[in-house]
């Protein structure tokens, strides 16, 4: 259990600074989650559309412009 969350999220802030970007590293977890989830059957989706409609009326929703 976490008790100070301010030191720990500091200390993340810091690891986070330190750190180089590994752009090779990123390209191999992108390419080991895409072969997952073939292996998984859940990439290709099926059917692309399916659930388009949710996503359409959330657009609506977010995307809202008021007159000035």
């Amino acid at each position: 259990m976490i008790t100070n969350v301010s030191l720990v999220q500091a200390f993340e802030r810091n690891l986070s600074r330190q750190t180089p970007v590994d752009y090779f590293g990123n390209l191999r977890i992108v390419e080991a989650l895409y072969e997952e989830a073939r292996l998984l059957k859940v990439w290709p989706p099926t059917d692309p559309l399916a659930g388009i409609d949710v996503d359409i009326r959330l657009a609506r929703s977010l995307n809202v412009h008021r007159s000035p």
